[in-house]
């Protein structure tokens, strides 16, 4: 989902539009570093379903305006509740055609009907050599492939065009110009791959984010995304259950959820492990398939800063888990007070960051 920009940025804006916060931040490539320039964590607008174009613009020149930043050009993440991340195996052609294709016959490819949806693509590099294709092959009733011809292993990104042009049209409206819309899934690939890019060259490890609603949870195995997932397990849930066990405000639980006072940890258990089983189900489904293990689980998001939420996930998953900082490969270079905050809000700006990645 990628203007048609030619050039390589040197700054970027990136929102990560949220359920309940908004994280922004504003990322600069000087020679061969990345420095964060600003970053924004904020309450998202109050809203029953859809985000209004109207709602964004006005959303949008807050979020511009708290940064503080020297450029107009913009990236937002597509939330995973808005976008698709799959994939599939298409025949070679280019991308413009493959988008086409998808368009057409969605459900051939993508096992689902998604009418009204725009699609973007990227060939992944293959794990051995392809199998020579064969002459007169007779094509596939299904998806009028010939049999035999040379497929891509492709990585579809799809959201609803509805949703792409609400968002161009409040880009626009708040004054910014739109680099490129990102999967929210795509987010904390980008920013591991700079923060520990040994381990993501050579290692197969687990990056699990919990959002408000939904947790993601994004298998790389020697730096290849093998497969991804979203749980509708978040920390909403966790917070929801101290609120109304312990019977005070979302605004205490929240606060109890992140010092998790000891006495409190046994009521947020069981959503917590039955988010780890749903963890566990998609890191075992990985290992059955490709005959490997999962060394490490990675874990971001708000609800990483509580110290008993990941011990619990360790302890359900069987891997050592651990939290992140995706700003840790960049240079700070930030007001006194946003260095003093970053530690603790770092954690919340994965997608973001990642999304910025993607445009410088």
């Amino acid at each position: 989902m990628n203007s048609s920009a030619p050039k390589r940025r040197d700054s970027v804006i990136a929102v990560d539009l949220g359920g309940r916060t908004t994280k922004a931040v504003y990322l600069q490539k000087k020679a061969e570093k990345f420095v964060l320039s600003s970053y924004a964590v904020m309450d998202a607008p109050i809203y029953e379903k859809n985000l209004s174009a109207e709602m964004l613009t006005e959303h949008l020149k807050t979020v511009v305006q708290a940064l503080d930043a020297r450029t107009k050009v913009a990236t937002l993440v597509a939330g995973v509740n808005d976008s698709i991340l799959r994939h599939t195996e298409m025949p070679a052609m280019p991308v413009g055609d493959m988008r086409q294709v998808l368009k057409m016959n969605p459900k051939n490819y993508l096992q689902q009907d998604l009418p009204g949806y725009v699609f973007d693509c990227l060939i992944t590099p293959p794990k051995a050599a392809p199998t020579p294709a064969k002459a007169d092959a007779k094509a596939d009733p299904k998806t009028k492939t010939p049999i035999g011809q040379q497929r891509h292993r492709v990585l579809v990104g799809g959201a609803k065009r509805q949703f792409i042009e609400d968002i161009q049209s409040a880009i626009k409206g708040a004054g910014l110009t739109g680099d490129c819309i990102i999967p929210a899934l795509l987010g904390p690939v980008n920013a591991f791959e700079l923060c520990y890019p040994e381990a993501f060259a050579k290692e197969n490890v687990a990056l699990v984010d919990i959002g408000f609603k939904s947790s993601s949870i994004s298998i790389l195995e020697q730096g290849n995304l093998s497969m991804s997932r979203v749980v509708n397990i978040g920390g909403d849930r966790f917070t929801r259950d101290l609120a109304d066990i312990l019977s005070i405000s979302y605004a205490e639980a929240e606060g109890v959820k992140i010092g998790m006072m000891a006495e409190a940890q046994p009521h947020i258990e069981a959503a917590v492990i039955t988010l780890g089983r749903e963890l566990r189900a998609s890191i075992d489904f990985f290992e059955h398939q490709q005959d490997k293990t999962v060394s490490q689980v990675y874990i971001s998001g708000g609800s990483a800063a509580s110290e008993s939420i990941v011990q619990l996930l360790q302890a359900e998953l069987m891997v050592e888990c651990k939290t992140w900082n995706p700003t840790s490969f960049a240079q700070a270079a930030l007001p006194p007070h946003k260095t003093a905050e970053l530690d603790a809000v770092a954690s919340q700006l994965t997608v973001a960051v990642g999304a910025a990645i993607a445009s410088l």
